[in-house]
Order: structure tokens, then sequence, then C-alpha cells
């Protein structure tokens, strides 16, 4: 994992969570995105899009390193 990686997955968890809570409410994501998302994080729509659809939790519980060993292992 890079030095960064793990603030930018902290992020995407943040911001997940962010709108989960909002849907649950009934408020639609590009309603989120434009009044608390962007204002904030200053990122475009598409790197929020991207940001929902990553799995951030599971990657940050087990990393990306382990699933790379494991590809190799079954490789050889």
């Amino acid at each position: 994992m890079a030095y960064n990686n793990r603030n930018t997955l902290l992020r995407m968890i943040e911001i997940q969570n962010l709108v989960l809570e909002r849907k649950k409410k009934g408020i639609t994501q590009k309603h989120v995105y434009e009044t608390e998302i962007y204002p904030k994080y200053l990122i475009s729509y598409a790197t929020f899009n991207r940001y929902l659809a990553y799995p951030a939790k599971h990657e940050l519980k087990y990393g990306r390193k382990n699933e790379q060993e494991k590809a190799g292992r079954n490789d050889a």
C-alpha cells in the first residue's frame, strides 16, 4: 500500500457512509454530491461515482497485497 493510499481509502469510506445516510432519508446522490460532497472535497462527479463503487472498507481491512500474493501463488 502506498503511503497516501490509506487516507484516500478513509476519504472514500467517509463519502460512502455520508451518501448511505442521506439515501435512507430519500435524498438523491446527485443532490448529496452538489450540496455536501463537492463543496467539502472538491472532487468531480466521475470521481464521486468511482469512490462509491470502490470496495474501500474491504481493501482497508485486508489490503491489496494479500490478494496479489494469492494470485501469484495460483499462477505458479
